[in-house]
């Protein structure tokens, strides 16, 4: 499995305001550059705060690009995979719908009325006790066939990714905007790692200019 993290972040590293706004960080062409990654996965996975913020589709949005999952004998969208620990996703969420598979990653925590809500509308995995387990989680996705793994926020996601050792690729978009805030989310919210030998390392791979922002492209030490 290869799981790559795609975020757009503001030149002081925001995710979005501190009333979780959506806000459009990056432009066009970098619009287009997550479109195409997008239809190179086989998964796009999010947390549960995307959802209730965004209300995303996570679908391939180019034609063109549909077209060519298909012939080569790939779903026209890749799956969708929300994590979920307590199925707060609502039932007519965007995700739910029929244009590509869905899977709910849950903890045993959930109520069990709410996974029977949802269990007509995706695939649920319960993986851990109070919160998913990830590392089970992700497992279980391999085994479903889901081995190009995107990974699109939110930042407490990407923060317990990088610390169960999920990840291998970070694409990160700069953008000309300073939000600010302390209570802004970032890439990689979350408790924070205890020590220095704990950071996860990174490796510088390219960094391109997109406008007046900047793609960055790092691997991940180990991966």
């Amino acid at each position: 499995m290869h799981v790559i993290v795609n975020a757009a972040v503001s030149a002081d590293g925001k995710l979005s305001s501190r009333r979780r706004e959506q806000i459009a960080i990056s432009g066009e062409a970098d619009f287009e550059r997550v479109d195409r990654l997008r239809a190179e996965s086989d998964a796009v996975v999010v947390g549960v705060g995307t959802v209730l913020a965004d209300d995303p589709h996570l679908t391939v949005k180019d034609p063109k690009l549909r077209e060519r999952r298909l012939e080569a004998g790939e779903p026209e969208h890749p799956a969708r995979v929300v994590v979920d620990s307590r199925c707060r996703t609502p039932a007519d969420a965007a995700v739910f719908d029929d244009e590509a598979e869905t899977y709910l990653c849950c903890a045993a925590v959930a109520p069990v009325g709410r996974r029977m809500d949802l269990a007509d509308r995706a695939t649920l995995i319960t993986a851990g006790e109070d919160r998913v387990d990830l590392l089970r989680a992700f497992a279980t996705l391999q085994a479903e066939g889901l081995e190009r793994i995107m990974v699109e926020g939110g930042g407490e996601l990407i923060f317990s990714l990088f610390e169960d050792g999920l990840v291998d690729e970070l694409s990160l978009f700069v953008g000309p905007t300073i939000i600010g805030g302390r209570d802004a989310p970032t890439l990689a919210d979350g408790e924070g790692f205890v020590d220095v030998d704990s950071f996860p390392t990174l490796t510088l791979e390219s960094a391109e200019r997109l406008g007046d922002g900047v793609l960055l492209t790092w691997r991940v030490a180990g991966a």
